[in-house]
């Protein structure tokens, strides 16, 4: 199993107590599968993600990736393992705005001491190919979230988490940009878990785990 996350427990403090947001999830997904990650606003799946990640730690629970708990993991050895393993897409681009187009794909390949192959190749699958050379002012936000898609599958990492990664895009090249997600996941090996409000794109998905109130509808 990729990723193993069992009975995991997160709650945030408030004025009138511990607010809880995740309330004993558990689920698995295996090495070359991907799963959408559904649910209302508010009903935890970013959260989830992020401790997934390793960018929070959980109140209680296991979540484990390559047979790692992230929870025993310091904030050095949880880095390591999103540099190494784990390739996180969100909304936010966090592009280099000194980089090219070009060198922003390549960088965590080459971060991770990974060839990213064939750069050029991929970025004509993501319609990239005539911006290589510009800097992330002068494109648009879609192509901007294009190039945050392309960056992290270069880096071939073992898990892919993606957070609404088609959010700034139109349907019809959302849909092309799950398509690739999707294919380049199964091509290489790697898990995809993606949070997603569209049921169009969870069904392009192997499978799907619902969340409501913090737990697995």
């Amino acid at each position: 199993m990729l990723l193993n996350v069992r009975n995991v427990e997160k709650s945030y403090p408030t004025a009138d107590g511990p607010q809880p947001v995740l309330r004993g999830v558990s689920f698995g997904l295996e090495a070359g599968r991907t799963l959408a990650l559904t649910g209302e606003s508010g009903s935890g799946k970013s959260t989830l993600l992020h401790l997934i990640a390793g960018l929070d730690a959980a109140d209680a629970g296991t979540i484990e990736i390559t047979g790692k708990d992230v929870s025993q993991m310091d904030e050095a050895g949880r880095a390591a393992l999103r540099r190494d393993a784990v390739g996180l897409i969100f909304q936010q681009f966090n592009l280099i705005p000194s980089l090219s187009v070009g060198d922003n794909l390549s960088f965590h390949a080459r971060l991770a001491g990974r060839d990213p192959g064939d750069v050029a190749a991929l970025a004509g699958r993501l319609g990239l190919a005539e911006h290589m050379s510009r800097y992330p002012e002068q494109l648009s936000g879609g192509q901007q979230q294009r190039v945050a898609i392309g960056r992290t599958l270069l880096a071939r990492p073992k898990l892919i988490l993606a957070d609404e990664p088609t959010g700034n895009l139109d349907e019809a090249t959302g849909d092309t940009m799950m398509g690739l997600m999707r294919d380049l996941a199964r091509e290489s090996g790697a898990g995809l878990l993606m949070v997603t409000h569209s049921e169009r794109l969870a069904a392009m998905l192997d499978a799907r785990l619902h969340l409501h109130l913090g737990q697995v509808a």
